[in-house]
C-alpha cells in the first residue's frame, strides 16, 4: 500500500496566502486609521506607539511598493522579487523602531518572498521570528503556527510539525480539521500509529459535522494504519465502508486479503468471487488465487471457469503450469472432455513428460486407450517424471485394454524394475487377462466353425 500524505502537504501558494492575509489586514487597518486622521475631531492624536495595530504612513507606502512588485495588478507583468527584496531589506534595517504590527507585516512579506523563491529554510526561520513578537495578534500567531506545521511536514521534519500544530491548539478556542490532519499525518510518518489514529478520526468527524465529505485517501490512510498495527477487525470495518462508498477494485482486493488475515476463508472467497463477477480482477495471481480457492472448497468447476476466463482475457498466461492447473480442476469436477483441450496444449508446451502423463490419464478415463498409450509413451520418452514406474504400470493398463498383452507385460516388468511394488500383482492380472482373451477367442472360433458345419 501507498504511504499517503508524505511530502508537501500544503502548497507554497496556500502558505503564501496565510502569510499575505496578515498583509491585507495591515493595509485595511492603515486605511481606516488614515480616514479617521483626516476628520477634524479635536487635538491631533499622539504618534502611534510601538505596539499600535496600525501602519505608519511611511511604512504603508513602502509595503505598498513591495506588494506592487511582488503581486503586480497587471497579470502580464512578472513579479520583481529581486527589487522587492531590496526594499524589504531597507525597511528591515529599521525593524527595532517599528511597532509590533509593522514588524509582523514586514515579516509576512519576507515569508511570501521566501516561499515564492522556494527558500523554505528561510521561510521557516521568518515564521518562527514572527512568533517572537510580543504583542502579535492571536490570528496572526495562529496563521504562523499553521504555516510552520505545514512547512515542517513538507520538509519531513515531522516532530517539529507536531510541536507547531500543538502550539496552535494551545492558543485556539476551537479545533481545526487541518490541524487534526497535520497531526495525524506527522505521527503516521513517524510510525506512531496509535497516536495518529485518534487525530485522523477527529479530522473525519469534524468534516462530517460540517457537512463535508471525506476523501477516499483519508479512509485509506486510516485503513493502512490499522493494518500496520495488525488490527484487522477495524481494518475490515473501514475497508467495508470504502467498498460501499467507492466500489473500487483495490478495495475489494484489500477486503479479501483482510479476511485472509482474520482466517475467515468463507468471506475471503466470497469477496474474491464478487471481485471476479464485477470484472475487477487485474492480474494473473488474482485469477489463480480465486480458482484454486474454489477448487479447495469442492467447487472445482467454478474454479475452472474463473481460470478459463483469465485465459480468454489474456490476463492468465497460457503456460504449462497454468494449463495444468486448469486441467486438474476439470478432472476434480469429472469434466474429462473439457480437460482434454488444455491438456493437449500443456503437453505441447511442456519441457518434461509430466503433461503427457496427465493427458494419457484423461484419454484413459475417456476410454480412448490407443491415445492413452501413445501419450504415456511420449511422457516416458520426454522424461522428467516424478514416478516413471507408475507411468510404466499405467501404460501396461492401457495396453491390456487394447489386448496387447506382450507389450503390457513388458511395461509391467519395467515398472517392477523401477521399484513399483504393485507391478508383480499386475503381471498376474495380465496373464489372467491373456488367458480369458485366448479362451474367449477359442470359443468364438468354435462357435463360428459350429455354425459353418
Amino acid at each position: 500500500m501507498l504511504k499517503l500524505f508524505k511530502r508537501k502537504s500544503l502548497t507554497r501558494d496556500v502558505v503564501s496566502a496565510l502569510a499575505m492575509a496578515g498583509v491585507i489586514a495591515s493595509a485595511s487597518m492603515y486605511s481606516l486609521a488614515a480616514r479617521a486622521a483626516e476628520e477634524p475631531s479635536g487635538p491631533r492624536a499622539p504618534p502611534p506607539t510601538r505596539t499600535s495595530d496600525v501602519l505608519t504612513e511611511r511604512v504603508f507606502r513602502q509595503v505598498s511598493d513591495i506588494q506592487a512588485l511582488m503581486s503586480p495588478e497587471d497579470a502580464t507583468v512578472e513579479p520583481n522579487y529581486a527589487r522587492a527584496k531590496v526594499l524589504l531589506d531597507e525597511l528591515y534595517e529599521r525593524y527595532d523602531r517599528l511597532n509590533d504590527f509593522e514588524k509582523s507585516t514586514v515579516l509576512n512579506f519576507y515569508t511570501n518572498y521566501y516561499l515564492n523563491t522556494d527558500n523554505i529554510p528561510e521561510a521557516l526561520r521568518i515564521f518562527e521570528q514572527i512568533l517572537t513578537i510580543e504583542n502579535l495578534r492571536i490570528e496572526s500567531r495562529q496563521r504562523a503556527l499553521m504555516a510552520l506545521g505545514q512547512l515542517y511536514m513538507g520538509e519531513e521534519r515531522f516532530q517539529e510539525a507536531i510541536d507547531a500544530f500543538n502550539r496552535w491548539r494551545d492558543i485556539s478556542d476551537v479545533e481545526n480539521e487541518n490541524v487534526y490532519l497535520g497531526l495525524a499525518n506527522s505521527h503516521y510518518n513517524l510510525a506512531q500509529y496509535n497516536e495518529a489514529i485518534p487525530y485522523l478520526i477527529n479530522h473525519m468527524d469534524l468534516l462530517l459535522a460540517n457537512g463535508r465529505t471525506i476523501a477516499k485517501n483519508i479512509y485509506g490512510l486510516l485503513n493502512l494504519m490499522y493494518i500496520e498495527l495488525e488490527d484487522y477487525v477495524n481494518a475490515e470495518r473501514i475497508t467495508k465502508q470504502m467498498v460501499t462508498l467507492f466500489d473500487e477494485p483495490s478495495d475489494w482486493r484489500n477486503l479479501s486479503a483482510i479476511y485472509g488475515y482474520l482466517d475467515n476463508d468463507k468471506k475471503r472467497i466470497e469477496t474474491l468471487s464478487v471481485t471476479f463477477a464485477k470484472g475487477y480482477m487485474e492480474n494473473e495471481s488474482e485469477y489463480l488465487n480465486l480458482a484454486q480457492s474454489l477448487a479447495g472448497i469442492d467447487a472445482a468447476y467454478k474454479g475452472a471457469r474463473v481460470l478459463a476466463r483469465g485465459f480468454e482475457l489474456g490476463i492468465v498466461e497460457e503456460n504449462e503450469s497454468n494449463l495444468q492447473k486448469l486441467v486438474q480442476m476439470y478432472l476434480l469436477a469429472n469434466e474429462y472432455e473439457m480437460a482434454l483441450a488444455p491438456a493437449i496444449k500443456a503437453a505441447e508446451l511442456g519441457e518434461t513428460g509430466a503433461s503427457y502423463d496427465q493427458l494419457g490419464y484423461i484419454y484413459y478415463m475417456m476410454h480412448d486407450y490407443q491415445n492413452a498409450a501413445d501419450s504415456i509413451r511420449k511422457a516416458l520418452e520426454r522424461g522428467g517424471l516424478s514416478n516413471a514406474g507408475d507411468a510404466q504400470l499405467f501404460l501396461a493398463r492401457a495396453l491390456v485394454e487394447l489386448d496387447q498383452f506382450d507389450e503390457a507385460a513388458a511395461a509391467a516388468r519395467r515398472a517392477q524394475d523401477l521399484g513399483e511394488t504393485s507391478a508383480r500383482t499386475f503381471l498376474t492380472f495380465i496373464e489372467n487377462s491373456r488367458a480369458r482373451f485366448e479362451n474367449l477367442k477359442m470359443r468364438k472360433e468354435d462357435a463360428i466353425e459350429f455354425y459353418r458345419s
